[in-house]
């Protein structure tokens, strides 16, 4: 099978179009927007979320293209063993529920779903519900343009594209990594806390401070206040540990099941 068709392509292309529409639109939304332009940037903005749509569609056939090739390669390498042991169907509901509850748990931390029952939106922001509205202006690369949605009184959508992309990174490693562990438990008990330890650390990429409230719970009432800020502080580092940890965690758990000489029948 050729590279065009193993995904890595898609996969490429994918990743350097996102990077490319990002400083793009940065570049043009930090310009000075007078109200005769304004319209115009709010255009870009939306087609700015189309074509992101496009590129994350391109990398998940990519990654699917990948995993299939992967599986009917029969070669001997660690990535040939995380495709065997997670092309089944238990897996592929394990990877789906897994990745998608963590995802709505990560929305719901992050501020990316937002549910503010004291608040009805029609009234306090003068908005239509249901309805959506780009803010295209102004912020650093990644977190311009936003999108907010409205979709009930009190439930909206805030979406920031560098969280955007985050929440489905970490979504997807949390999956795969439940994943490969529901099918090698027995053999791989002792190392799956390490994959347990990077979804907990992936909770605070696209809100550290959300997070660090949620955990305050759990330290006394006057250290609450330093442990968020503290947490706010490690965001850069807590970035740096958490994804890693979730991209290196299965193929550690593969070169364990390797070694073992556990082997997997695929299934179509």
């Amino acid at each position: 099978m050729t590279k065009s068709r193993d995904g890595r392509s898609l996969i490429a292309i994918g990743f350097v179009s996102i990077a490319i529409l990002f400083l793009i639109y940065a570049r043009l939304g930090s310009s000075e927007i007078t109200p005769s332009a304004l319209s115009s940037i709010e255009r870009l903005g939306i087609a700015f979320y189309a074509m992101t749509l496009l590129a994350l569609g391109a990398i998940s056939f990519g990654f699917y293209q990948y995993h299939r090739h992967k599986v009917q390669s029969g070669q001997d390498d660690y990535f040939t063993v995380i495709a065997q042991v997670t092309w089944n169907k238990k897996s592929r509901r394990i990877f789906a529920g897994v990745g998608i509850s963590y995802g709505v748990f990560f929305a719901l931390t992050s501020g990316i779903l937002v549910y503010q029952p004291d608040i009805t939106f029609s009234y306090h922001y003068n908005v239509l519900v249901p309805s959506a509205q780009i803010v295209p202006c102004c912020g650093d690369v990644g977190y311009v343009p936003k999108m907010i949605i409205y979709i009930t009184e009190h439930v909206g959508l805030q979406i920031i594209p560098i969280n955007l992309i985050l929440q489905i990174a970490v979504s997807y490693l949390v999956g795969l990594n439940a994943a490969i562990a529901a099918n090698a438990f027995s053999i791989l008990k002792k190392g799956t806390g390490i994959g347990s330890v990077a979804a907990a650390t992936g909770l605070f990429i696209a809100c550290p401070t959300c997070a660090g409230t949620f955990l305050s719970f759990f330290v006394s009432a006057s250290g609450a206040v330093a442990f968020t800020l503290a947490i706010t502080q490690m965001q850069t580092l807590l970035i740096g540990i958490s994804i890693p940890l979730l991209v290196f965690t299965p193929i550690i758990m593969a070169k364990k099941i390797k070694g073992s000489g556990w082997s997997c029948k695929a299934e179509p």
